[in-house]
């Protein structure tokens, strides 16, 4: 269930509350009473994907790293010992 933040204009009491989508907004104050209730815009949740196949992070594990380095042709410079013919000097 989304949390959704609330303010009073009489008061200026915040708090969350945990309401389902199809549930209406409240309008009364639990701390003082009165229908001066306004709901705010929230950051909203982040997206978290957890399981085999996702990365909590978007990183690859060291060992990915480190067998694609492997792959890599090494250049040196010289585009005659370089086996990526678009290689150049930096």
């Amino acid at each position: 269930m989304p949390t959704y933040d609330y303010e009073c204009d009489a008061c200026s009491h915040r708090f969350e509350a945990f309401q389902s989508i199809n549930e209406s907004r409240l309008r009364k104050c639990p701390e003082c009473g009165r229908m001066k209730l306004k709901r705010l815009i929230g950051a909203g949740g982040a997206i978290l994907f957890k399981g085999s196949g996702f990365y909590m992070t978007d990183y690859r594990s060291d060992s990915y790293k480190a067998a694609a380095k492997a792959d890599q042709p090494t250049c040196s410079g010289d585009k005659k010992s370089c086996e990526k013919p678009d290689c150049s000097s930096s």
